[in-house]
């Protein structure tokens, strides 16, 4: 069972970045990087969304909470089990918002979970700095979230 699931604080620390860093938007918009699909609604929720489809802020929060869940069981994947379990729940929901952001499978293929299986936390909070961009832009958001998100993960 991961972190998620488990409830408790860390769902509560999720919720707060990760709904912090996406927003709430109850209708959807087209992606600003592509000005197209994927359209998002929510809290950065891509799913199976309709251009300008409009969600209940309940619709919004369950979304939210079900799209972290598959993220966490993703991490699960590829992290190590004990590095996974030892690691303080700041440093979790850092590597969480970035899966929420960028999908589990691109921080599974990532420096980040490669540093940090080989005890490289140090480098491992660094390099969230460098996903940063998106359709090969650099968003000045993202480059703000990914400090926040690195912040996050020094935390002990």
């Amino acid at each position: 069972m991961n972190r998620i699931a488990k409830g408790g604080a860390v769902v509560a620390l999720a919720v707060s970045v990760v709904g912090g860093l996406e927003g709430l938007r109850q209708i959807a918009y087209p992606d600003p990087a592509t000005r197209g699909p994927p359209w998002t609604i929510c809290y950065g929720h891509t799913g199976d969304v309709k251009p300008y489809q409009r969600d209940s802020i309940t619709q919004c929060k369950q979304l939210l909470l079900k799209d972290l869940n598959t993220d966490a069981n993703g991490l699960q994947l590829c992290i190590d089990p004990e590095v996974l379990n030892d690691m303080p729940d700041t440093r979790y929901v850092a590597i969480l918002s970035l899966a929420y952001n960028i999908g589990a499978g691109g921080v599974c293929k990532s420096s980040i979970v490669r540093d940090l299986n080989a005890g490289k936390t140090g480098q491992a909070c660094d390099d969230f700095l460098k996903y940063n961009r998106a359709a090969g832009v650099v968003f000045p958001g993202l480059t703000l979230r990914r400090q926040q998100e690195r912040h996050l993960c020094l935390e002990d």
